[in-house]
């Protein structure tokens, strides 16, 4: 008989039987399709010898078969540059987006439609080809001086994504209209009309398979620390370049042929190796495989069930729609590594003297901002400062710099406690979900109800966030909220808010110009009452943190360590947790779910000089306040009387700031 060790080897789920599992509804689907379009047989007639007298072969021939073929082509594409992405930035959360690949070209076809239409006739794939190209080139100048420290590319990429993404987001809140068709094909969209798209991304795919096979045993050093690495006589700088290289040339393949798919290269990766393959070259092998199944999978239930829809629906939302409660599903019955000792964390640290000195300029720095926001601004006659007694204005201002402050706060030390949980520096409060399922609610309720009160909002919008730390709490109880664990839950949530944003934003509703407005992080709305109870609620959560600053400071050091100096993991964990959780909904409820403030705000708090948790908790909620008001105020102003989101802002005006200290270490 099997003893219980041996029976729970053999019930385990590995990679290749994941795969097949996974690639049966794939092979349902396809002989469903093919069955309900004239059979088996004559779809593969129409394929191999097709007779163009015949509509329904024509069709096939030309549409059909071309679209699985992108489909297989893509899915396999994206997930091998998610591997590479991951084994070279040594991070979990990276996919083939991370380095702005799909923000450059967006931001370029975007760019190129307003100003410029003309060059679309050389091909819109050419156009977002160059401007992907150019966003990673940006990222690796920034970064070249450092090695490509894996660290430094992941924060360089982030930023850069952030900068593109809200330039983009800026031009569609100002041409709505005439941008809405290149929604549909940034949420990606698999349509074909003949076989083109396969002619372009096979040859390259072939191309960066042999490339991943040469790279194959260099890559696999990178596994051990730098040191180690380095005393085998490996050029660390040039191997990842290489990687990261392919990577890059993988995305910018698929992105310009098929649009924006992110979900697959993050899944497909993450999934094989909870299914147990540890291997670099087996991650590649059945990562590729299944990204091709899941991507593939998704398109042809998305074609079965089109016609009952009243939209078009991108395939790209849809696969993050279907692919995240697969995600979700797995995680708690995959093994997963997550309490391994921390690798170097290589951040970007510059200790300042006098940390209190420096935190005492940026309280003065954010009282002039203040001031600047409350008395300064322009009127019908021009350039104005007012009294504080002249309450007609004040009245419409205060809400509106208590908000931006508040929701600084909040995101600054919510992403401040986050990383020093997770050890993760690309861990922010939208990575864990929290702002995602307050956006879907959110969203939902601006769409569903016919004309929704701001009391019904936060209503919804708080039993969104609810309902999405119940979620992780129940996934994550169990495995003792394992950092990387807790993480991927979120990403798989916050991939259902993509989805759900796509779908609403692609259908080309009116109300999806409002939609967008508070998604960039806009304080239009914010009446004196929320004001002060956001700001009250914020004041609060800030000071409740600071006892928390001991286990800030132990739990990076792994969890042997944390265990031994006596901390309670599963206490420590749930509690910072449900810190984050507090945080995140209340920004997200006044603000929307604003990426930059809560990713950068502590590394920029580093960066100045500020070490210690607590030193960087208060330098980091200082810097977020200060940022947040700042670009409240310019956003008021720049366009008068026509305003640009407080988010918006922010990400412009920090994200230059970031990656100038970035360039300058």
């Amino acid at each position: 008989m099997l003893d219980a060790a041996a029976l729970q080897k053999a019930c385990r789920m590995s990679p290749a039987k994941a795969v097949w599992l996974l690639s049966l509804p794939l092979l349902a689907l396809f002989g469903i399709s093919l069955h309900v379009q004239g059979g088996i047989v004559s779809g593969f007639q129409a394929l191999l010898a097709p007779s163009f007298g015949s509509t329904n072969e024509v069709l096939l021939y030309y549409a059909w078969w071309p679209r699985i073929g992108v489909a297989l082509l893509a899915g396999g594409g994206l997930a091998l540059a998610g591997v590479l992405m991951q084994q070279v930035l040594r991070n979990p959360l990276a996919s083939p987006t991370t380095l702005g690949v799909a923000s450059g070209a967006n931001l370029a076809l975007l760019a190129t439609t307003l100003m410029a239409p003309g060059l679309l006739v050389i091909g819109r794939e050419w156009v977002a080809l160059i401007g992907g190209g150019l966003a990673v080139g940006l990222v690796f100048a920034l970064t070249w001086r450092r090695g490509l420290a894996p660290v430094v590319v992941v924060l360089a990429g982030l930023v850069v994504n952030l900068y593109l993404g809200a330039l983009s987001t800026a031009l569609l809140l100002f041409n709505h209209e005439t941008l809405a068709g290149l929604l549909i094909w940034g949420a990606g969209s698999l349509a074909q009309n003949g076989w083109s798209g396969v002619a372009t991304l096979w040859p390259h795919l072939a191309i960066s398979a042999v490339a991943a096979g040469l790279l194959l045993r260099p890559l696999a050093v990178l596994e051990l620390d730098d040191a180690s690495a380095k005393s085998l006589g490996i050029s660390l700088k040039y191997l990842r370049f290489a990687g990261l290289g392919l990577a890059v040339f993988i995305t910018g393949s698929v992105v310009s042929v098929v649009g924006i798919i992110g979900f697959i290269g993050l899944a497909a990766p993450n999934i094989v190796r909870m299914a147990g393959a540890r291997r670099l070259g087996s991650r590649i092998l059945w990562s590729t495989l299944l990204g091709a199944v899941l991507l593939a999978t998704t398109d042809l239930l998305l074609q079965r069930f089109s016609g009952m829809l009243t939209t078009l629906v991108p395939t790209g939302a849809i696969t993050g729609a279907l692919g995240a409660p697969l995600l979700l599903w797995l995680i708690p019955r995959l093994k997963l590594q997550g309490d391994r000792p921390p690798q170097p964390p290589g951040m970007l640290v510059s200790r300042h003297p006098t940390p209190y000195r420096l935190a005492m300029g940026l309280l003065i720095a954010l009282s002039m901002a203040v001031c600047l926001g409350l008395l300064s601004g322009q009127g019908a006659n021009g350039w104005e400062w007012i009294s504080p007694a002249h309450w007609q204005v004040m009245e419409w201002r205060l809400p509106r710099v208590i908000a931006a402050a508040a929701s600084g706060l909040m995101l600054a030390i919510a992403g401040t406690v986050l990383q020093r949980l997770s050890a993760n520096p690309m861990a922010s409060p939208e990575v864990l979900g929290i702002s995602g399922g307050c956006a879907i609610a959110l969203i939902l309720g601006i769409y569903v109800l016919p004309a929704p009160s701001n009391a019904a909002l936060i209503g919804i919008g708080t039993l969104g966030a609810l309902t999405t730390l119940a979620v992780l709490v129940i996934l994550n109880r169990r495995s003792g909220f394992v950092p990387e664990r807790l993480l991927l839950s979120g990403v798989a949530i916050g991939a259902l808010f993509d989805a759900v944003r796509s779908v609403l934003l692609a259908g080309g509703d009116p109300r999806g110009q409002q939609v967008i407005a508070w998604l960039a992080g806009s304080t239009y709305y914010v009446d004196v009452t929320s004001a002060v109870v956001v700001g009250s609620i914020a004041a609060v959560l800030a000071v409740i943190t600071l006892p928390f600053t001991r286990w800030l400071d132990i739990l990076p050091l792994g969890a042997p360590m944390a265990q031994a100096l006596g901390v309670s993991l599963n206490r420590a964990r749930l509690g910072l947790l449900l810190l984050v959780a507090l945080l995140t909904a209340c920004a997200t409820l006044v603000v929307g779910p604003l990426s930059f403030i809560g990713l950068l705000a502590p590394h920029m708090a580093r960066l100045v000089g500020f070490s210690r948790a607590r030193q960087q908790l208060v330098g980091a909620a200082l810097i977020g306040m200060l940022l947040m008001v700042l670009a409240d105020w310019v956003g008021r102003q720049i366009m008068f009387p026509y305003e640009i989101p407080a988010g918006l802002v922010a990400s412009l005006i920090g994200g230059a700031y970031f990656m100038w200290g970035l360039r300058r270490l």
